[in-house]
């Protein structure tokens, strides 16, 4: 008997995830003996960054003291209270449930789960971290995007938001530092996306794992810490500024009235217990990454900053492609006017040269406009010969 070939869920069938997604035609490519540029996975650890050695080590004593087992779901608890420790110092109030998680990518699936029924709808920015999407479609949400702002440094489109609030809305969402495009959402952003969440009873996530790599002087400002009455989940983790994505360990917080939350912190709990714990040994880094010596983000900055200059200099040296200078984290998205889709620009620029980016459209943008993502963590000499073959590939448009 010939066994019928197995027919997949629905639900996966509009997941996308295109910073890996370029990756199979990557392959193809390198399979050829082209030489390979790769500038689309956020990961400090594949060029010269490294993790601190004291949070190595934390990592390192835990396993030898026999910490291999199973974690309590919600995490250990001198990480949680170092967690806790922190957005108390950020001037978060009113936590009520921490949890410890697979990396911040995780604690970001738990929430949505615990909160989006099969038809509702989550405002997310467009553009923004494609997980966002592909977790709403594997739930059965809606995603409900709302558009950033190119002209003005890429803030929330506040009008925007608020046009797009349905009955069917429960949650918004915010990256700041955003991913893809480095912008720090001013305070008053802040405030009136709190504004609207008050207005239509919305819970607030806002993604802030890389509130320690900000590229220029200017206050950050945590979303949480500025209503007490807003449900808000913060995530964080230890992957961008302790440059330890292997760990896979981020957290959730989340803050606002009890009376509001309790339930729904439940429902996180009852998540959590149901995949019994994160990664135990590495949770033992949280508190030796949160409590030490943060010396060693100085002259990750500083590389940083300097590979951020050079990144918008060459674009904008371009002739159809201009870039808003990213103010954090390690990404800019630059716009193309070469009368040519993104998603074609980025196929050509991979065959054709090696060097991987990712097209704008996995990540959103407003119809009409074409951009790409550039992920800027190489080195000086790397970088340069990436953008001298963006530079070839938009020539040939022009």
């Amino acid at each position: 008997m010939k066994f019928p070939r197995i027919v997949p869920a629905r639900r996966t069938e509009n997941i996308k995830y295109a910073v890996r997604d370029v990756v199979a035609l990557a392959q193809e490519v390198a399979a050829t003996g082209k030489s390979m540029c790769y500038l689309n996975i956020g990961d400090p650890n594949l060029f010269d960054f490294q993790t601190p050695a004291h949070i190595v080590e934390a990592v390192h004593q835990a396993m030898k003291a026999n910490k291999n087992g199973y974690a309590p779901s919600s995490g250990i608890k001198n990480a949680l209270a170092s967690i806790n420790a922190q957005a108390a110092s950020q001037g978060i109030e009113s936590i009520q449930h921490t949890f410890v998680t697979t990396g911040a990518s995780e604690a970001i699936d738990l929430a949505l789960t615990a909160l989006v029924n099969e038809g509702e709808n989550v405002l997310t920015p467009s553009p923004v971290y494609p997980l966002y999407t592909a977790i709403l479609s594997k739930i059965d949400g809606v995603n409900n995007p709302y558009y950033l702002d190119e002209a003005n440094n890429w803030e929330p489109d506040i009008a925007d938001i608020a046009s797009k609030i349905n009955d069917k809305s429960r949650a918004i969402i915010l990256l700041s530092p955003n991913n893809p495009t480095g912008t720090v959402y001013s305070q008053e952003t802040l405030r009136a996306v709190l504004d609207l969440a008050i207005k239509h009873n919305l819970v607030i996530f806002s993604d802030e794992i890389y509130d320690k790599l900000l590229l220029d002087d200017m206050p950050y400002t945590s979303t949480a810490s500025l209503s007490q009455d807003v449900p808000v989940v913060t995530f964080n983790g230890m992957s961008k500024a302790y440059l330890a994505p292997g760990f896979r360990i981020g957290w959730g917080i989340v803050s606002g009235p009890a009376g509001v939350v309790g339930d729904y912190c439940e429902a996180i709990q009852k998540l959590e217990r149901a995949r019994l714990s994160a990664n135990h040994p590495e949770q033992y880094a949280i508190s030796a990454a949160l409590d030490g010596d943060h010396a060693f983000l100085e002259p990750v900055l500083k590389k940083l900053r300097s590979r951020r200059d050079l990144t918008v200099e060459r674009l904008n040296a371009i002739d159809g492609i201009s870039c808003v200078p990213p103010q954090a984290a390690f990404y800019a998205f630059p716009r193309l006017d070469l009368g040519i889709d993104d998603e074609t620009f980025v196929q050509k620029l991979v065959r054709e040269t090696g060097t991987v980016c990712v097209h704008g459209s996995g990540f959103g943008q407003r119809p009409g406009t074409q951009h790409f993502r550039v992920v800027f963590l190489a080195p000086e000499d790397t970088l340069n010969r990436a953008f001298d073959n963006i530079e070839a590939i938009a020539r040939t448009y022009r």
